[in-house]
């Protein structure tokens, strides 16, 4: 069973910052990806960025403004957004890829997700 909690969301205005969290605990073998995707009203589920063995990749729409972190020895992702853009509203969910047992095929999992509104 894994289970991810994830903080942070908030209200804040056009041009400010937010932090959000997310901590993956439970039995598994491995963690192979941490990220953030988000979904706005009407809109489809989008990647924002993700940490994997291969290093960090960035939406083109986050890039310079969102800065994604991984501690892998507490299996934790943080993503520091900033001058956010009220186009940046959205239910923000932390996604993890794990090997829940040696020898086994990837799982993926999404958080509860937790709301960013950017608005004045």
């Amino acid at each position: 069973q894994v289970h991810l909690v994830e903080s942070g969301g908030d209200l804040v205005q056009p041009g400010g910052s937010l932090r959000l969290s997310c901590a993956a605990s439970g039995s598994f073998y491995s963690i192979n990806a941490m990220g953030w995707y988000r979904q706005a009203p009407g809109k489809e589920r989008e990647l924002c960025a993700v940490s994997s063995g291969g290093g960090t990749n960035y939406a083109d729409t986050v890039k310079g403004r969102f800065t994604i972190s991984r501690d892998t020895a507490k299996n934790t992702v943080n993503l520091q957004m900033n001058s956010l853009k009220p186009e940046d509203t959205a239910v923000y969910y932390c996604n993890v890829v794990i090997r829940i047992q040696y020898g086994m095929g990837l799982s993926i999992y999404w958080g509860q997700g937790t709301q960013v509104t950017v608005s004045s």
